[in-house]
C-alpha cells in the first residue's frame, strides 16, 4: 500500500515557515542539495529541475498534497503546476478554483482523500505542507523526512498547526551535513 510521507524543513524551534510565507531562511549546502537531489529529485518543482539540470525518473513520490499556503507562493510567481512531474492536489475550502489543469483543487475531506490515494497504485504520496494541512492529516501520515536546520525562526508556520494530539514516531534514521543540517526520518510508532 502507498504511504503518505510528510517530508519538510523544519528550523530550530518548530516551524516550516515564517510568519508571511517566507522559506529562503534555510542555508543550504552542497552536500545537502547533492544528497537530496539525488534521493529525492521530485520534490524539486519542475521549473527549478530544468535549472540544475535535474532531468532523472522520480524515486518515491509520484503524487504531492499541498495546502493553499504552499501552493500560493508559485501560483503568485505564475507557475501554476509546480510540481507538473507529479499528480498534484491542492487541498483549500478557500481557494475558488485551480487555474491549471494538472492541479486538482480539494475544498475539503484530506482524509477522504488520501484514503482513497493509498489504495490505488503507485509510488509514495508527498505531504509538501502545511502546518494546519499537516494537522489534519495526521492520523494518516506514515512516514516523517524532517530537515532539520541550524536556524531560529521566532515565528512562522509550526509544522504541526493544531489541536494537541502526541502521536508517536520512530526514529529509522539520521545523517547530519556540512551546514548543520539533520535529516530525520521517522515511521509511526
Amino acid at each position: 500500500m502507498r504511504k503518505l510521507v510528510y517530508y519538510v524543513a523544519v528550523s530550530i524551534d518548530g516551524y516550516i515557515a515564517g510568519p508571511g510565507g517566507e522559506f529562503d531562511f534555510y542555508p543550504v549546502a552542497d552536500d545537502l542539495a547533492a544528497y537530496l537531489n539525488d534521493r529525492h529529485p521530485e520534490t524539486i518543482p519542475t521549473h527549478m529541475r530544468a535549472q540544475i539540470g535535474l532531468d532523472v525518473p522520480n524515486k518515491r513520490f509520484d503524487t504531492v498534497l499541498m495546502g493553499r499556503g504552499t501552493y500560493q507562493p508559485a501560483h503568485d510567481i505564475g507557475v501554476t503546476s509546480p510540481y507538473a512531474h507529479l499528480r498534484q492536489y491542492v487541498i483549500s475550502s478557500t481557494m475558488p478554483e485551480a487555474t491549471d489543469p494538472a492541479v486538482e483543487l480539494v475544498p475539503g475531506d484530506p482524509i477522504g482523500l488520501v484514503q482513497r490515494l493509498k489504495k490505488e497504485d503507485g509510488m509514495d504520496i508527498w505531504l509538501c505542507g502545511g502546518g494546519k494541512l499537516a494537522n489534519s492529516l495526521l492520523p494518516e501520515i506514515d512516514e516523517l523526512i524532517v530537515k532539520s536546520y541550524p536556524v531560529v525562526a521566532g515565528s512562522g508556520i509550526p509544522v504541526f498547526d493544531g489541536d494537541f494530539r502526541p502521536t508517536s514516531f520512530a526514529i529509522t534514521g539520521t545523517r547530519t551535513f556540512s551546514n548543520g543540517t539533520v535529516l530525520l526520518e521517522y515511521v509511526r510508532g
